[in-house]
């Protein structure tokens, strides 16, 4: 799908971790994003529109990343995306708190997640 000539030709930054481990990290956090957005669905609360437009903007930065990164192989918009996506998922996991504390929780390994891809990020673009 993308230059994986590229990716591997680049200086990776400490700590990155083995190319194998993106593949269950992710269906990890899907499953868990899946579960977190289905109990915030499942509780009766009112006005958890700010919950939904959240979840959908960060979500939307998530699938926009990888075609920005590998596809237009471009670090700084790359960056800049994670970033938002933090914040966005920052502000989701808080609306999720205030219907279901479970959702939101489930929500905090992805948080890590991603602040480690923006570190993750930002080193490539450093060192290349």
């Amino acid at each position: 799908m993308y230059n994986s000539s590229w990716y591997n030709s680049l200086v990776k930054p400490p700590f990155a971790p083995p190319d194998w481990l993106f593949a269950p990290a992710w269906i990890f956090l899907y499953i868990t994003i899946f579960i977190a957005l289905v109990l915030y669905i499942s509780k009766s609360a009112p006005n958890k529109k700010s919950g939904y437009i959240y979840f959908a903007i960060q979500l939307i930065l998530n699938f926009a990343w990888s075609p920005v990164f590998f596809g237009m192989q471009n670090m700084l918009l790359g960056l800049i995306i994670v970033i938002f996506m933090i914040i966005f998922t920052i502000l989701t996991v808080r609306e999720f708190y205030k219907v279901s504390k479970i959702s939101a929780l489930l929500l905090i390994p992805y948080v890590l997640w991603i602040i480690f891809a923006a570190y993750l990020n930002l080193g490539y673009l450093v060192l290349n």
